[in-house]
């Protein structure tokens, strides 16, 4: 169901976007959508090379955040903005836009499925460019709160 793309010595999967968004949290009655965040913002982690991308606490304002509303939607914008780095530092011409993943949050969850989507194009780059990846940029330092 899943594609591996092996981008220097990192291994990411292109993962079936309604398979993402439907199918296997349906299943696992949700716990896959947990698992999804986790992995997304470990790709997001290892692509960018920046070190203060946390996956545990994305899943934990998901968890226990859930209780106070809002933590859930700061992370849902969180992950579109890394995913708009990775398309930046990978030269990609669109990217996600973090405001449009936090409105589809509201709506049935999509924002997973318009991420994974954005992801999948992402990993297109590499997997179809038919030479060696393009040098990522030095990760952006961490946001000073």
């Amino acid at each position: 169901m899943a594609q591996l793309v092996v981008i220097g010595n990192q291994t990411y999967k292109k993962r079936n976007v309604i398979a993402v968004w439907f199918g296997l949290p349906l299943i696992t009655l949700g716990i896959y959508s947990f698992v999804w965040i986790y992995k997304v913002n470990d790709e997001a982690r290892r692509f960018l090379g920046d070190s203060s991308i946390r996956p545990a606490l994305s899943v934990l304002a998901f968890i226990p955040g859930a209780i106070l509303i809002i933590p859930p939607f700061i992370a849902i914008y969180r992950l579109g903005t890394r995913i708009a780095r990775m398309e930046a530092a990978a030269g990609s011409p669109n990217r996600a836009e973090p405001v449009v993943g936090l409105v589809l949050g509201f709506v049935f969850s999509l924002y997973s499925l318009y991420y994974q989507d954005h992801l999948n194009g992402l990993w297109d780059r590499y997997l179809f460019s038919g030479g060696p990846p393009p040098v990522l940029p030095p990760p952006l330092p961490p946001l000073v709160r």
